[in-house]
């Protein structure tokens, strides 16, 4: 079987108690960077078999999970932070597994676009998620399909390309669209910076040298 495990965006003591168990019981944990996830590991005194599974290595690796996997193995998928398969690897081998009729369980757990969107105070009961924008070819269109979302729209953002994803934001939004910035999810400089795109923008310009991986979450067009 092949679980899929959210691991914790940045508070460590977000773990559950059952993906601790998952992890201890498995045969081989598949991780999108394993000094990422030996310090979690670590902390919970986990003593098991890794192997590194990334968006780099995927097409190569998979077949050979795949094998493992069938020949009755456990292995469990965990990314550096939240949920695997949400922007993070996780798809591929996933689909792989219904392809080879091998059981696949998904277990809850922490990801940042949920406390990000709740905690804005912009509309929640309808939104879309985005993952990230295209980083050149295709993002200009993108930016247009998505001025005249109605739905609350969440994207995420490294913080080296912040301003310019805002700077963008409000080329096609509007300066005035109601926006909420959210960085550094359950750690200790946590933070949500809510106002206009032109507010959030001017916040975060006075950063000299900004940290954190960001969730952008925008209110829909009127």
């Amino acid at each position: 079987m092949l679980y899929l495990v959210p691991t914790p965006i940045g508070n460590l003591d977000d773990m559950t108690y059952r993906a601790v168990q998952v992890l201890r019981e498995v045969d081989l944990i598949a991780c999108e960077d394993t000094r990422t996830s030996g310090v979690l590991l670590n902390h919970y005194d986990i003593d098991a078999a890794t192997t590194a599974y990334h968006e780099h290595n995927e097409h190569d690796k998979t077949p050979r999970l795949i094998k493992r996997l069938r020949a009755g193995h456990d292995i469990a998928l965990v990314t550096d932070a939240g949920s695997p398969g949400i922007s993070d690897p996780g798809f591929y081998l996933t689909r792989a597994c219904w392809e080879n009729d091998i059981e696949v369980q998904a277990l809850p757990g922490p990801t940042a676009l949920i406390p990000a969107l709740t905690a804005s105070g912009l509309p929640s009961d309808r939104f879309v998620f985005e993952g990230f924008l295209p980083k050149k070819k295709g993002r200009q269109t993108r930016l247009d399909e998505l001025a005249s979302e109605p739905r609350t729209i969440v994207l995420y953002e490294s913080p080296h390309r912040l301003l310019r994803t805002l700077d963008d934001l409000i080329e096609h939004f509007g300066a005035d669209r109601l926006a909420a910035v959210a960085r550094e999810l359950t750690k200790k400089y946590e933070e949500i910076e809510r106002g206009t795109l032109t507010e959030v923008r001017a916040y975060f310009a006075e950063y000299e040298k900004l940290r954190g991986e960001c969730v952008v979450i925008l209110h829909g067009a009127d």
